[in-house]
């Protein structure tokens, strides 16, 4: 006998999911420096549980939501606008979760209003107690993002004084625009793409990963994947030139959505397809010079996309690259040191050749085809985060044309929701204990859950 499911009790699961996750994160998350609890502590610990007792709720909900969303009386999208605003609600006042990227958003801000070139300088140049809260890895490396976001940061910087709450607050406020903007975009991109507008939002704006990563990390590809889904959808209309500016924006936040100019042009259809490619790049390069003229930041974001990655970092390409330089030290060679940085450079070959093969091999819709290329990208880079997944992810929802594909899209996202910590650092033995222990504990109470909900039903039945 199947669980009943509908939307309200989708609802409420999720709902219940998220502000324990938010609850938990408030001794186990990404806290400022001062309010940092050792891990081994009581409070910490039972936080870790907690967080990962509501992440399993919110993705039960998530999946039992999937269900309706296929089922007979599939819900409209105003509706699942609705569920992501309520499950999205425990987390806006809760810690920074999953990552200490925000503040270095902060930090990266404040140096941009006091004139320090963060092409050059890491936040350790800035001092003070924003520079104290950037992860060690990153307290003297340059910023790779571009003149759109960094005016945002800067923009943030001036109104809240530098004051870390306030700068919080207004990081995870522009977040929250874009995954609007996403949320936005999706039903008008699956319509172009025939997918049905439910399904698309059902994948690409209540996944998990998006509550997680972009809602609760704040983190600044919500602003890329927001000005690239909504670039896309007027330049798929009648706002072409718009479409390019958008879509432009958005490789002005971060490098990858430069892709998205490739599917405007596709879009356009064949004919003429010189005269699109020349205005299209022409409206882009323009866009580019005035930004960066009214932000003043420069282009040393450019030689920035270098920007060492982290050393634990566990991309595939990086993961080989470590491995095969372990391998080369224990053999006494010389070329040890080489490694690392040959695997990036056939990563770049890898993606480069699958960006290739995408476009004029499979040839699938432009929005699909961008949506692969992004995963592309994001696989075979040098760096990967669970949130990086969600750049290919947030158009494969709106055109993926096969059910399979959305299938396995789902399971992953799944798995990534369960991959970091909330505290953003590393894991021990300990505290993946502690974490899978909250986990279990969820299974448990849904597997409670779904028993006395079929117990009325049987004893009708008997």
């Amino acid at each position: 006998m199947a669980f009943p499911v509908d939307l309200r009790r989708c609802q409420a699961l999720g709902l219940a999911g998220s502000a324990v996750l938010a609850l938990g994160g408030e001794t186990a998350g990404a806290l400022p420096v001062r309010d940092l609890l050792a891990p081994a502590s009581a409070r910490a610990a039972l936080g870790l549980v907690g967080v990962y007792f509501g992440v399993v709720l919110l993705i039960a909900a998530w999946a039992l939501l999937g269900r309706v969303v296929r089922g007979p009386r599939p819900p409209t999208p105003r509706s699942l606008l609705a569920v992501l605003v309520v499950w999205a609600a425990p987390l806006l006042l809760a810690p920074p979760l999953f990552s200490r990227d925000v503040y270095s958003y902060l930090a990266q801000g404040a140096m941009v209003d006091a004139n320090i070139d963060v092409y050059t300088h890491g936040p350790a140049r800035l001092g003070g107690p924003l520079a104290a809260e950037v992860a060690p890895v990153w307290q003297h490396t340059a910023t790779p993002y571009g003149p759109v976001f960094l005016a945002i940061a800067s923009g943030l910087a001036g109104l809240t004084s530098g004051q870390l709450p306030a700068g919080l607050i207004g990081m995870r406020m522009v977040a929250l625009l874009g995954v609007g903007l996403m949320a936005v975009a999706l039903p008008r991109l699956a319509r172009y793409s025939g997918v049905d507008p439910a399904a698309a939002l059902w994948l690409g704006a209540l996944n998990p990963l998006v509550l997680l990563h972009l809602v609760a990390g704040a983190h600044n590809d919500a602003v890329m994947l927001g000005l690239l889904g909504v670039g896309l959808v007027a330049a798929r209309g009648r706002r072409y030139v718009l479409g390019v500016v958008l879509v432009t924006l958005a490789a002005l936040v971060k490098a990858p959505a430069a892709l998205g100019l490739l599917a405007i042009v596709v879009m356009r259809g064949r004919t003429h397809v010189v005269r699109t490619t020349a205005t299209t790049a022409g409206v882009a390069l323009a866009t580019t010079a005035v930004t960066t003229a009214l932000t003043g930041t420069g282009y040393g974001w450019i030689a920035a996309l270098r920007t060492p990655v982290s050393p634990d970092n566990w991309s595939p390409t990086s993961v080989l690259g470590r491995a095969t330089g372990s391998l080369l030290h224990d053999l006494g060679s010389e070329l040890a040191p080489l490694a690392l940085p040959a695997w990036h450079a056939a990563g770049l070959v890898a993606t480069t050749a699958a960006v290739l093969y995408i476009w004029l091999k499979l040839r699938p819709s432009p929005v699909y085809a961008l949506g692969l290329s992004l995963a592309a990208v994001a696989v075979l880079g040098p760096a990967i985060r669970p949130w990086y997944a969600l750049w290919g992810l947030f158009l494969i929802a709106a055109a993926a044309p096969s059910g399979s594909v959305r299938g396995r899209v789902a399971a992953a996202s799944a798995v990534l929701a369960l991959a970091v910590l909330p505290s953003g650092g590393p894991p021990d033995a300990d505290q993946i204990a502690l974490a899978v222990s909250g986990g279990v504990l969820a299974l448990v109470v849904l597997w409670q859950a779904h028993q006395a909900a079929r117990a009325p039903v049987l004893e009708r039945t008997a």
